[in-house]
C-alpha cells in the first residue's frame, strides 16, 4: 500500500538501499522502519526512514548541494528535460487542449529548477508549465484505485508545491475525483469540464494580474 500510494515501486526501493539490507527490505512493511540507503550522485550513504525516502529527502550533501550559490542562480529556470518519461492520461491531454485554446501554452519546457533535493534531483516536472506566468498546473484525481493522490502521495504533492512557490512559482491544482483542496490555488470538481478550465484561467488572472494574462489570451473566436 505505501509504495502504491506513492507510485513507486519496492524494486525502486531496492536498488537505492545499502545492499546487505536487501532482503529485509524485501520483507518490510513499516513505514518508520529505518535503512541505509545510497545516494545516487555518489556520496556517503546516508539513514533514512522508508517514508522518507518515497517522499523524497535525499541525503545531507545533496540537500547541501541544492543552496549552494551556484545552483540557487538556477532556481526558477523551467527548462526542457531530454527523455523525460512522465505517463500523461487522456484527461491530462484534454486538459493540455482546453486550457492551450484558452492562453498561449509553451511546449518547449517540462521541468523547473528548484533550491531542494526532490526524490533524489534538483527538479519536478509539472502537468503543464506556464513559463511566462510562472504557474504550474497540476491534476488530481483518485485514480481506478481510489488512492492517487491521498495519503503519503499527497505530502508529497504538498513538499512539491512548497518547492515550487520557494523558486517564485505557483501552482493551481485541479482535484478531481471527490479530492478536497490542497494549497492555496485549487479547482474542486466532479470530473475536469471546461468550466474547471475557465477557473483555473481566472485563478491564474488573480495571482498574476490582468496585463500579464491579456498578453498571454487567445481570442475565443481564433479558438473555435
Amino acid at each position: 500500500m505505501l509504495v502504491h500510494e506513492t507510485q513507486r515501486s519496492r524494486s525502486e526501493l531496492l536498488a537505492r538501499v545499502a545492499p546487505p539490507q536487501r532482503a529485509a527490505l524485501a520483507r518490510e512493511t513499516r513505514v518508520g522502519a529505518v535503512y541505509e540507503w545510497r545516494c545516487r550522485r555518489g556520496h556517503d550513504r546516508y539513514p533514512a526512514t522508508v517514508a522518507e525516502v518515497l517522499t523524497g529527502p535525499s541525503c545531507a550533501k545533496c540537500r547541501a548541494n541544492a543552496v549552494a550559490p551556484a545552483a540557487l542562480r538556477e532556481a526558477g529556470l523551467a527548462f526542457m528535460k531530454p527523455g523525460l518519461k512522465v505517463g500523461t492520461s487522456r484527461v491530462e491531454q484534454r486538459l493540455r487542449l482546453l486550457l492551450g485554446e484558452r492562453i498561449r501554452l509553451h511546449h518547449r519546457v517540462n521541468a523547473v529548477r528548484i533550491a531542494r533535493m526532490f526524490y533524489g534531483k534538483q527538479e519536478v516536472w509539472p502537468d503543464i508549465l506556464v513559463p511566462q506566468l510562472r504557474i504550474a498546473v497540476e491534476y488530481d484525481d483518485p485514480g481506478r484505485s481510489g488512492r492517487a493522490h491521498r495519503g503519503l502521495k499527497e505530502g508529497s504533492d504538498v513538499e512539491k508545491d512548497d518547492a515550487l512557490r520557494e523558486v517564485g512559482w505557483e501552482v493551481i491544482r485541479i482535484r478531481a475525483g471527490g479530492l478536497d483542496e490542497l494549497g492555496p490555488h485549487s479547482v474542486v470538481c466532479a470530473r475536469l469540464t471546461v468550466a474547471a478550465v475557465d477557473e483555473v484561467v481566472a485563478l491564474m488572472r488573480r495571482i498574476r494580474g490582468d496585463a500579464a494574462l491579456d498578453a498571454l489570451a487567445i481570442e475565443r473566436q481564433q479558438a473555435v
